[in-house]
Formats: structure tokens, sequence, C-alpha cells
């Protein structure tokens, strides 16, 4: 089909069919997906990564101090933090084949190119959980941006842990500490033989 001809996906629109065929895909799959790493990775990598401009995750993540990486340092701070979040999402999907996801509409939609979906994520049994999302539309696609999880920010979250990073080492004490925690997740990961439990902590 032609480009001219494609009909734009509004931003809520976007969230609940990612979501709904991600959570398809995991009840289909729960049985092997439990002790699988690379089977969720390929599904966050697959479903979830082309929708988040990581760019500008990390430079909102790192406020003031994205100017005191040089090139080639906030290339590799943007890949440190995009696999520290993939692993994020590969942890919390394990569980999630026992949950269903409600995305609300979002109003008044008109000329905007900044939206944030709210959803709750429900699990079989216990509280309701409000997981936000913050998108941005850029070249005529809507991106993720930053995720509100129980109202705290995932960016500013982690703006706390990289500006104490940086003062106390600067930017390289930064991409050290994060390929650490990366090197340290994936170890954890290796080690573990049973269902991953969800893990919104950051610090």
């Amino acid at each position: 089909t032609p480009a001219t001809w494609a009909v734009e996906i509004r931003p809520d629109t976007l969230v609940e069919e990612t979501a709904q065929e991600i959570l398809k895909i995991i009840k289909r799959d729960k049985d092997t997906l439990s002790d699988d790493k690379e089977k969720i990775l390929d599904l966050v990598k697959s479903k979830i990564l082309p929708h988040f401009n990581f760019t500008r995750m990390t430079r909102l993540a790192m406020g003031k101090n994205w100017s005191k990486a040089s090139p080639q340092q906030q290339q590799e701070l943007e890949e440190a933090f995009r696999t520290l979040l993939v692993r994020t999402y590969y942890k919390a999907l394990a569980v999630y084949s026992d949950h269903t996801i409600k995305v609300s509409p979002v109003k008044n939609m008109a000329g905007k190119t900044d939206a944030t979906v709210k959803t709750e994520v429900i699990p079989s049994n216990g509280q309701a959980i409000s997981i936000n999302y913050s998108m941005e539309k850029t070249n005529g696609a809507w991106k993720v941006y930053d995720i509100t999880v129980a109202g705290i920010s995932l960016v500013i979250n982690y703006r706390g842990t990289f500006n104490s990073k940086i003062r106390s080492g600067g930017v390289k004490e930064l991409l050290k500490a994060l390929n650490k925690k990366n090197r340290a997740m994936e170890e954890k990961e290796k080690e573990k033989n049973t269902a991953l439990t969800i893990q919104f902590k950051t610090t």
C-alpha cells in the first residue's frame, strides 16, 4: 500500500494493539516463555522496541548532563540504557500470562504531537498497577519517551541515579556503572531456571 494511503495510528490504539498482541503471545506460549530467555528477548525486541524513542529517553534521563558527554559517549549511553530497559521489560513479561491490560482512550487528539496514554495492568488477583506512556509523534509515528509506573516517572527516577554517578566520577563513571549493572543482570538471568518475577525497581 502506498505510504500516502496509510492511516495514522493513534497513540492509544498503538498501545492497545501492541499490548493485546503481546498478551496473546505470552498466554499462548506461557509454558515455554517462563524459562526461555531468548524467546522473551525476541518478543521485546520485535514488538516493543520499535515503539520507543531511546535517544530522547536517554537525553531526558541525563538532563543537563547530556551536554557533558561526547558524541561517542552519548551513543554508548543510549545503547547501555536501551539494554537496561530491555531487561526490565524482559523481567516483567515473564509473568504477564494471567494479566489483563486496560487502555484508556486519549481525548481531543486533533493536531496533537504529544500525548499520555493511561493504562492499567490488572492481575488475576491483586491490585491493579497504573502504567502511563508519554508519547510523541515524530515523522508521522508515535513513540514512547517516558513510562510512569504507579506515579513514578522512569526517566526522572533514573536521572537521580545518573546525576549521582556523574557527580562522583563523570560520564565515564556512569557508563561503567550501567555496563556493570547490565552484566550483573545478565549473569543473574543465566543462573535462573524458574519463572522470573516482575520488577519495576530501577535503582
